[in-house]
């Protein structure tokens, strides 16, 4: 499977959420769930655990994934990801990083790349 990654940085192929869908495995939407209502401190039943992944327009979104203002400029800027924004990396995307180091490693090493 080729790697899917999420506007901010996140790998969407390497989602549990993504993986439970992809596999339609229930047993793996409820561990989700259970481990994600843990960590995250919201009430996330086993069928919220759907995604397609974050650059699919058509497919299935995890609740955040439908809202989240860094993916809804990604599309309306009609960006792969963030790593090929000129923009890059914007307030929103620093906020984010904060709390999710490691995706913005995937953007720089990305970026990197392009050049």
């Amino acid at each position: 499977m080729e790697k899917m990654v999420a506007f901010c940085g996140i790998v969407c192929s390497e989602c549990p959420v993504f993986l439970a869908t992809k596999n339609d495995d229930d047993n793996a939407r409820k561990e989700v769930a259970e481990l994600w209502s843990k960590r995250f401190g919201f009430d996330m039943k086993p069928d919220d655990a759907n995604c397609d992944g974050c650059q699919s327009k058509d497919g299935r979104l995890f609740n955040h994934c439908r809202t989240c203002n860094i993916r809804l400029c990604g599309i309306d800027k009609q960006l792969g990801n963030c790593a090929s924004c000129p923009e890059y990396a914007c307030q929103k995307l620093q906020d984010f990083h904060a709390l999710v180091p490691y995706a913005r490693k995937k953007l720089d090493k990305l970026r990197q790349q392009e050049r």
